[in-house]
């Protein structure tokens, strides 16, 4: 178990090695849940995804450009289990 140390400010630091244990490196970020019966589960933060990130995801990985009309056929294939 490790103890940590509150500041008069409300402030606790973390050591080096429950940081490494949590998979936490300078400038993430950490959620705390606080539970009802007085405890709290912490652990790192997943980062949130951009729109950008998304748009890109595929950019360069085929030279096929589909209209909007084969994209909705490809679709409507899918539900209807043809692919």
């Amino acid at each position: 178990m490790t103890t940590l140390t509150v500041t008069s400010r409300g402030q606790v630091t973390f050591r080096k090695d429950v940081l490494q244990h949590l998979g936490i490196k300078p400038g993430d970020k950490i959620e705390l849940d606080l539970l009802p019966d007085g405890r709290g589960v912490i652990r790192a933060a997943k980062p949130a995804g951009t729109i950008d990130r998304f748009l890109g995801l595929l950019q360069g990985k085929t030279a096929k450009v589909a209209s909007l009309d084969e994209i909705d056929e490809a679709i409507q294939q899918a539900w209807a289990g043809e692919r």
